[in-house]
């Protein structure tokens, strides 16, 4: 199952700023259903073999039909904003289309940063590189336009959406860096994907990173030679390989030490972001959040 996390930040932070369950539902469902035509898409994209602990769509039914029903769950998450006008009114409707429009354009370059990076076998990925990368593909739809979705409808537009921009991000590049980490070294059962899959795919990871820098010079060379393999002609020897690799070098300590100095900066910056919201159990919520993503099936 997934962990409808985007869904419940955006319906909490409603709430704690006033607003009302009913009126957010339809923005999270449509944020719940955009987050799964993308994860269709990426395991297209990135030929993923398992999700959720079962076959891909596309493993499974096939590259044509995955591709269509993502297309498909694109255009029903629009359809569920364009809903909201019966509630909220066309301008406060147009003003969350407009927050959804801007969310898919930014994950759709972070995903073209990532597929490039892979298609050209860059190895001189910088940490600067990737935390832009990620701060594209996975904070502004997983974090930061929750976030300001659930403010734009609890203010009906009179609230400043950048205050929720740093704790969004904060809490995103701590989730996306643990859950890079969790794809090394997670429980299988508990993490729900292939163990080892960034690798097998050629993902650009905060580890990988870490490894191409402080690895030798033959080492360097070698892992490139990897990576520029397609997927078909990589051996679980040279992924083990790789992986050892990054243990040695403490390439993994260092990515979950990266992901706690986030986690405690977005728990930081919830106090400023949130900080004229009376106490509520809305409220409460969103830094239990944080700690349930930084301590998940390690």
């Amino acid at each position: 199952m997934g962990k409808g996390l985007r869904p419940a930040l955006c319906m909490a932070t409603c709430q704690a700023f006033g607003g009302t369950e009913e009126q957010s539902l339809k923005s999270a469902v449509a944020l719940e259903m955009i987050h799964n035509a993308f994860l269709v898409h990426d395991d297209v994209e990135d030929n993923s073999e398992c999700r959720h602990r079962m076959p891909t769509l596309q493993a499974e039914q096939g590259v044509p039909i995955a591709v269509n029903i993502g297309d498909a769950m694109n255009a029903l998450s629009l359809r569920l904003v364009r809903e909201n006008i019966p509630m909220l009114g066309h301008q406060l409707t147009q003003r969350i289309y407009e927050e959804f429009e801007h969310l898919m354009l930014k994950s759709l370059e972070g995903q073209a940063s990532e597929l490039g990076w892979v298609r050209d076998n860059r190895c001189d990925i910088t940490e600067a590189d990737y935390l832009q990368m990620i701060l594209n593909k996975t904070c502004w739809y997983s974090f930061m336009h929750p976030c300001r979705i659930g403010g734009l409808i609890a203010s009906k537009d009179t609230l400043d959406l950048d205050r929720f921009n740093k704790f969004g991000y904060f809490m995103g590049a701590a989730f996306q860096i643990q859950d890079d980490v969790l794809n090394l070294v997670g429980d299988s059962h508990q993490y729900g994907k292939e163990i080892g899959g960034d690798i097998w795919e050629g993902k650009r990871t905060l580890m990988l990173v870490h490894l191409f820098k402080q690895g030798t010079p033959s080492e360097r060379d070698v892992l490139q030679a990897f990576m520029a393999k397609p997927r078909g002609e990589r051996s679980e020897e040279e992924v083990s390989w790789v992986i050892q690799r990054m243990q040695d070098y403490g390439s993994i300590d260092y990515a979950i030490a990266v992901a706690h100095q986030f986690a405690e900066a977005a728990l930081e910056e919830f106090s400023v972001a949130y900080q004229d919201t009376p106490n509520s159990g809305e409220k409460a919520f969103i830094p239990k959040l944080i700690h349930y993503m930084i301590s998940r099936n390690l």
